[in-house]
């Protein structure tokens, strides 16, 4: 997967009722689900998908915010 070194977490979110998959690197991006397991591999494939998306359209993919030189 393109996003493996990316930073993930899921919390709880009291207003859905559900987990929330945060990706650092897409800030804007988020995935709901009834366990942490499915918010963190949903959020896992959508990061992934958006980075495919914008490869194949010639764009740059942002680097992983864990990424030390």
């Amino acid at each position: 997967m393109a996003t493996d070194h990316y930073t993930y977490r899921v919390i709880w979110s009291l207003e859905d009722g559900e987990h929330v998959g945060l990706c650092s690197e897409f800030p804007l991006l988020s995935w709901l689900a009834s366990t942490t397991d499915e918010a963190l591999a949903g959020i896992r494939r959508l990061a992934n998908d958006v980075v495919i998306d914008m490869e194949e359209l010639g764009d740059r993919p942002p680097p992983s915010s864990s990424h030390h030189a």
